[in-house]
């Protein structure tokens, strides 16, 4: 299973002319926990941000991304509901996940991936700080049926905290 930093860094070259474009910087995924598309690194200190849709992307692989041409590349306007993974006030990473009944089951470190780079989301690996990540190891949660991604945090159904399963994670992650 693929998590969302194995895209983060990935050069982006377009199919019609081999030209690398830029790399990765952050994904944004949508309230339905689809990744909606990529945001490119900024080529310059206050420029806009470059964006591509999921839809424009011709095929995400082991060492880059594929676009068809330069076409597909948008500035990033807005975000409507959409939240960036990594970086920016509404990220997904570091947000704690808390259930309805107001247990923390730890803070969202990646997102698994569904397939082979499938653009949903099927699952949070749960990191509960450094010191207990290195002694017990992370954790993974499942994508319950129901996750409202909030400001503060993403609630998740109270049985949730059943689900969660322990994952080991070595020391060069």
């Amino acid at each position: 299973m693929r998590k969302a930093h194995d895209l983060i860094g990935l050069p982006v070259f377009t199919v019609d002319t081999g030209k690398q474009i830029g790399e990765v910087q952050d994904l944004l995924i949508d309230p339905t926990w689809n990744i909606s598309g990529i945001i490119l690194e900024a080529k310059m200190w206050f420029s806009a941000l470059r964006y591509v849709s999921w839809e424009g992307i011709v095929s995400a692989g082991e060492d880059a991304i594929t676009i068809s041409n330069e076409d597909v590349i948008c500035e990033l306007a807005h975000m409507n509901e959409c939240h960036p993974f990594l970086e920016g006030r509404s990220r997904i990473k570091g947000l704690p996940v808390m259930t309805v009944g107001g247990e923390e089951l730890g803070m969202v470190e990646d997102v698994y991936l569904n397939g082979n780079w499938g653009k949903q989301i099927v699952g949070y690996e749960l990191s509960e700080g450094f010191i207990s990540d290195l002694k017990e190891g992370r954790k993974r949660l499942p994508l319950p049926e129901t996750a409202t991604i909030g400001e503060d945090a993403i609630i998740v159904p109270v049985h949730c905290a059943q689900e969660v399963e322990e994952l080991f994670v070595s020391k060069e992650e």
